[in-house]
């Protein structure tokens, strides 16, 4: 019974044994075989900056509007019109305001005559005082009205000098010489007062408007300098100093707009003109850039497999990464690597450390 027992196990042990004797070898081979990855040398490079398109903008720009209600009668310019300073660009029916300018010169005529009767009576309430002949009240009763009619005549004065002021509101002219960017009023149309009629822009004084994304706009500061170039024709270019950063981002974009003062531009970058901004680098802001696929995450740790040329084998290193790169497909160190050292960039997911590797480099681009 024993025996019979013995010669059925047997054979089984001595598969078993012979199997995992098998496995044994293939970890071993395994394990002695140097992994094939690529690698890319660690080097430091000038942080390429991303442009951006613009629009070219007038610095001061104005609506010029009626300081009265009134109909337009005329309207002189368009869109594009060059104007000077003191130009004539609007006008409102003026019939209502000279009528205002005809009651207040009645109004001082009627005043200066009372104030002429005032100061004969008071004349003669005076002599008439000196020689006992009238009271005492009397005469201090025609010194009051004098000085009562008096101020009558300054209040007309002031009247009419203001309906002439108001009659001057019915011409819209130009505060300086400018450009004519919009129109909102046409002839005929009944405006009140403040109600803009025309926009008029600065033409020698110009800004590049950029929109600029959240990711970007933790990098840029006031005073940075850009390099600003016509989309249609990238090879007339310019300067321009950032002066403004808008305080709130747009609530649908969520971008922060920028305004980046031109020097010395051409004339061929009109308002309107669509260019190309371009942040100057900044020297000595170098960083090494090292594709996606080379970075591993292990325990909310990101880290590299860095490559010893002498032994052949990896060694994992943890590194710290720029959060504000917008590129998905390539990544900025920060930290924690140096330059001229081999990274795995590709077959890092199957690595241990100490493991040989059989690397070859790759191209950088």
């Amino acid at each position: 019974m024993t025996l019979k027992r013995l010669s059925t196990t047997l054979p089984i042990f001595i598969s078993v044994s012979l199997l995992i004797g098998c496995e044994q070898s293939s970890i071993t081979d395994d394990q002695a075989s140097p992994r094939p990855v690529k690698t890319v040398t660690a080097m430091a490079e000038q942080e390429a900056a991303a442009s951006l398109p613009g629009v070219v903008r007038a610095q001061v720009e104005t609506d010029l509007a009626f300081r009265t209600l009134g109909r337009i009668v005329s309207r002189k310019v368009d869109v594009g019109d060059l104007v000077l300073k003191g130009d004539i660009v609007a006008e409102i029916d003026p019939l209502s305001l000279r009528l205002a300018v005809r009651t207040a010169e009645a109004d001082l005529r009627d005043a200066q005559a009372q104030f002429e009767n005032a100061a004969m009576i008071e004349k003669r309430k005076q002599t008439l005082a000196r020689m006992s002949a009238g009271s005492v009240a009397d005469r201090d009763l025609a010194e009051q009205q004098l000085k009562s009619a008096k101020a009558n005549v300054a209040k007309a004065t002031a009247s009419l000098a203001k309906a002439h002021e108001q009659l001057g509101y019915a011409d819209l002219r130009a505060e300086f010489d400018g450009v004519v960017t919009a129109t909102s009023a046409e002839m005929g149309q009944t405006v009140s007062a403040g109600q803009p009629v025309l926009r008029l822009a600065r033409p020698e004084q110009r800004d590049m408007v950029v929109d600029v994304p959240e990711a970007q706009f933790r990098c840029v500061r006031l005073e940075d300098r850009f390099t600003i170039a016509l989309q249609l024709d990238r090879r007339i270019q310019t300067s321009g100093v950032l002066r403004e950063i808008g305080p709130q981002a747009d609530p649908n974009t969520r971008t922060h707009r920028l305004k980046i003062a031109m020097r010395q531009a051409p004339d061929v970058f009109r308002l309107g003109a669509v260019v190309s901004v371009t942040p100057v680098a900044k020297e000595g802001k170098r960083a090494i850039a090292l594709p996606s696929s080379a970075v591993g995450d292990k325990g909310g740790t990101d880290r590299v497999w860095i490559v010893d040329p002498s032994t052949g084998t990896v060694a994992a290193r943890s590194v710290q990464l720029d959060s504000h790169a917008a590129d998905a497909r390539s990544v900025r160190i920060l930290s924690g690597l140096r330059e001229g050292e081999e990274v795995v960039i590709a077959g890092v997911n199957e690595l241990a450390d100490g493991q040989k590797v059989k690397f070859a480099r790759e191209p950088r681009r």
